[in-house]
């Protein structure tokens, strides 16, 4: 057994950099709704101007001079924490089946491929259908969805290039792997839901952009019809006219063709309005819409089972979600019946039926629940017809450990076989099947590479008291050689505090090669379950959204301050780390509690709240974080927003140690907020006298979402040896 390294305090020695960058500070304060805000780096939102491409090329050239001190020596070294890395991601990702017919269709990657393909498997061998690497051998073209026909004769497959995540959409044949339809642009977040027969499918796409107000390019989407093959010009639009401008569908098709159900959520506000129709009643005619859940206050989710009945899972009076059902001809709520009630504690997460997978009888046999609690899954069995749990053991599904299941699937055509994937702290994600008839679970599929030997490591649970004494809980994971005999530790050591509190994303046990190489090189990680994410429903979700977003940090500051308490470290090896909606989070903390934390990661990071509705994505979340032009609502988003609360701090303020992360093709988060952030904190100290730097990392060619696995590992590298370094991380060699 490797012995705990022990860990010194940060190092108080300034580092020998050059000056930060100069930024100009413009005197620009305006009065917003009685409110006098100051922005005096607003030029830095213009990322085509000659000033900010001289400053953000001298943040490289600063951040480059640190790498090149910086240097960690044993575990956290450069070459042994990529090799690391890279060994603990060898053994790839392999996901559910989805089958057609007898065919399945899988994504699957393996250790050493830089991004996943789809394969399709039959008559006992298999073939890649899509790797993205093929199409684009830079690596920068990322596969964003795909959907093969009911028949599983075609496939759908959505791709985008250079970090943008603006969709193309194809259509392949899968026996040739020719395209036989697209490319259609415009596609983002399309679901494409497929007719039976594969003449033709239904997907979502925006208006053209000649059409709008250039401000208005990324919204108007709509519900097309394509057909046979012919150009999207020629597709008949079918649906959305007259909704919200920022609207997302949804859209699926029966398995037997006659049901065509939509969706539609105002951006991501945490209500869907839900049509059903009847497309045999049409007869080829523009379908005639039945709402089934239309100005609730609420998400369903709607679809036509084998049995023809239409089931609802809905948080409609129940935050943490129920499943309803009723006959399609008759959708609205006052004509469902309840199958499963809400669990006092647990997060229903879907549901599978399985039956004899008989053409003639499609009469459900066992009804399969998968539910969260307190982020851990649990899987139960039902009587499909009253919802009734079965007694003992047959009521569960047993699982390998306390993780996170994903998916329940089945055969489209029925049958008694359900697959699911299932992953842990410790656990790479795996395929597992459960059958229905002798009960049994065993793994049907893994990961196509090697597994590497991982370190032996403890997860605790803690608990701690917000400041309004709500009870928020944390994942801890540790060496099992830094802890006592009761599960504490036994020294303070470098830890690392990740969050995301937000859009109702739950942060569930899973396999992390960036935790495990931290934890195996004697650092502490710790993974906060806060308010605004979906791990408690839907009431925690809004407890922690719009005029109640303070709850998240404090949810956060609890648990990094209980950490401190019970001796897993020190506020001088305590870091913080998110992205996106997670950078928030961290630009609020280190703006808010400074004194709390030795280093920051704040990737990809949503940090000026006043004029974030501008850019990128901005405006579709205004239900979350409150409308910046809505006097009210502005006061909510000012009295938190990371750039604001820095502007307004006496100077010098002794920041946290900040590593700003961010990539040029992000289309969802403007890399304007990291700048702006920066500059800020910049101004408020001098590189010469400080050994807590503000640093920016800025990236080319990737996005918000998927990159290829070199990315990934670099960028991983880069975050874990700067954490390292701020913390006193030193690590000891394998």
């Amino acid at each position: 057994m490797t012995p705990t390294p022990s860990v010194p305090p940060r190092s108080s020695a300034p580092l020998e950099l050059s000056a930060y960058p100069s930024a100009r500070r413009l005197d620009l304060v305006e009065d917003l709704h009685g409110h006098r805000v100051a922005d005096p780096y607003r030029w830095l939102e213009d990322a085509s101007s000659p000033e900010t491409a001289t400053w953000s090329q001298a943040q490289d050239e600063l951040w480059a001079a640190y790498r090149a001190q910086a240097v960690p020596a044993g575990a956290m070294s450069p070459g042994t924490l990529t090799a690391r890395l890279r060994a603990l991601l060898g053994a790839g990702f392999m996901s559910a089946p989805a089958w057609r017919g007898d065919r399945q269709f899988v994504s699957r990657r393996s250790g050493d491929q830089e991004h996943a393909v789809v394969v399709v498997v039959e008559g006992g061998g298999e073939r890649v259908l899509i790797d993205p690497v093929l199409l684009d051998p830079t690596g920068t073209t990322t596969l964003d969805a795909w959907q093969p026909s009911k028949e599983g004769d075609l496939l759908a497959y959505q791709v985008s290039s250079g970090g943008t995540e603006e969709s193309v959409l194809h259509v392949l044949d899968v026996a040739t792997g020719d395209r036989v339809d697209g490319p259609i642009d415009r596609a983002r977040y399309s679901p494409v839901a497929w007719v039976p027969g594969g003449e033709s499918f239904y997907y979502v796409r925006r208006l053209p952009p000649e059409e709008l107000p250039p401000d208005e390019q990324q919204y108007h989407r709509r519900v097309w019809l394509q057909s046979g093959g012919t150009h999207s010009a020629l597709d008949v639009e079918v649906f959305g006219a007259g909704l919200e401008p920022t609207s997302y569908f949804g859209v699926s098709v029966s398995r037997d063709g006659r049901w065509l159900i939509v969706s539609a959520s105002a951006g991501t506000a945490p209500r869907t309005d839900v049509w059903i129709a009847d497309l045999v009643a049409a007869g080829g005619a523009a379908p005639r819409f039945v709402p089934v859940t239309v100005g609730l206050d609420a998400q369903t989710a709607a679809w036509v089972g084998r049995d023809g009945r239409l089931y609802l899972h809905t948080n409609l009076d129940a935050a943490r979600g129920r499943l309803a059902v009723t006959d399609p001809s008759d959708p609205g709520v006052a004509h469902w019946r309840e199958l499963l009630a809400e669990d006092p504690e647990a997060v229903l997460e879907g549901v599978a039926f399985t039956d004899a997978g008989s053409a003639s009888s499609a009469e459900p046999e066992l009804l399969l629940a998968s539910w969260r609690r307190h982020a851990v899954s649990e899987v139960t069995v039902h009587a499909p017809r009253t919802g009734a749990r079965f007694d003992g053991a047959a009521g569960t599904v047993g699982l390998p450990g306390l993780g996170s299941v994903s998916g329940l699937v089945t055969r489209p055509d029925g049958g008694r076989e359900v697959w699911f994937s299932y992953t842990d702290h410790t656990t790479v994600s795996t395929v597992h099947r459960f059958d229905a008839v002798t009960r049994d679970v065993h793994v049907w599929a893994e990961p196509p590479g090697a597994r590497a030997d991982l370190p032996d490591v403890r997860v605790h649970r803690l608990e701690t008291a917000s400041a309004d004494g709500t009870t928020v809980r944390a994942f801890v994971i540790a060496r099992a050689d830094a802890l006592d005999a009761d599960g504490r530790p036994l020294q303070p050591v470098p830890t690392i505090l990740y969050g995301y509190g937000g859009f109702q994303i739950s942060l569930e046990p899973a396999y992390s090669a960036s935790t495990l190489a931290w934890v195996e090189a004697g650092g502490v990680y710790v993974v906060a379950n806060l308010r605004g994410g979906g791990e408690e429903g839907e009431d925690w979700h809004r407890a922690g959204m719009r005029a109640l977003k303070q709850n998240v940090f404090d949810d956060f500051h609890a648990v990094a301050e209980r950490l401190v308490a019970d001796g897993w470290t020190t506020p001088d090896r305590l870091a913080c780390w998110g992205g996106s909606n997670g950078g928030l989070l961290v630009g609020a903390a280190l703006t808010q509690r400074p004194d709390l934390f030795a280093a920051a990661v704040c990737s990809a990071p949503l940090l000026d709240m006043v004029r974030y509705q501008r850019f990128g994505l901005g405006v579709t979340w205004s239900e979350e974080y409150g409308d910046a032009e809505t006097p009210r609502e502005l006061a909510w988003l000012l009295g938190y927003s990371p750039y604001h609360v820095a502007l307004d701090a006496p100077e010098p303020t002794a920041y946290p140690a900040t590593l700003f992360t961010v990539f040029e093709g992000d289309t969802r988060v403007d890399p304007l907020h990291a700048r702006k952030l920066a500059a800020a904190l910049q101004a408020s100290t001098s590189v010469e006298a400080n050994a807590a730097p503000i640093l920016l990392r800025r990236e080319t060619g990737v996005g918000h979402g998927g990159r290829a696995l070199s990315r990934t590992i670099a960028l991983t590298v880069a975050q874990l040896q700067f954490v390292a370094d701020r913390t006193g991380l030193t690590g000891s060699a394998r």
